[in-house]
């Protein structure tokens, strides 16, 4: 086993707590399940959300899936002219035993679009 780092990104439609924690959710549970990371091989999860995302911390969110003994951290994302609108963001960090390339980062939705050199 060796320390791995995943990405993936979400936008969400409204600046709303329980939109933020539905979309959060959701990409956190797709990572999870795509790359088939058991939660004591999680190390950490970094989130960070764009300045027009205010009403709730992703990791809340994470929080409520049973992640509460994982370390978390909420950042933002630097505020460029050109960039992705209303988006959550994560790095996580896990053991595990998959080659960099056999790893499936997750982009959902309008989140799609900042990586879509990567197989769905």
């Amino acid at each position: 086993m060796r320390l791995l780092a995943l990405r993936g990104a979400i936008t969400c439609e409204v600046d709303t707590k329980a939109e933020i924690a539905s979309k959060t959710q959701r990409l956190v549970a797709e990572m999870l399940a795509r790359n088939e990371i058991a939660h004591d091989d999680l190390v950490s999860i970094i989130f960070t959300a764009t300045d027009d995302l205010h009403s709730e911390f992703p990791a809340t969110a994470a929080r409520a899936l049973g992640l509460g003994d994982v370390p978390l951290l909420c950042a933002r994302e630097l505020d460029i002219a050109h960039g992705m609108p209303r988006c959550v963001r994560v790095m996580m960090h896990f053991y595990g035993t998959q080659a960099r390339g056999e790893l499936h980062h997750v982009y959902l939705e309008g989140a799609r679009a900042l990586r879509d050199d990567l197989p769905e």
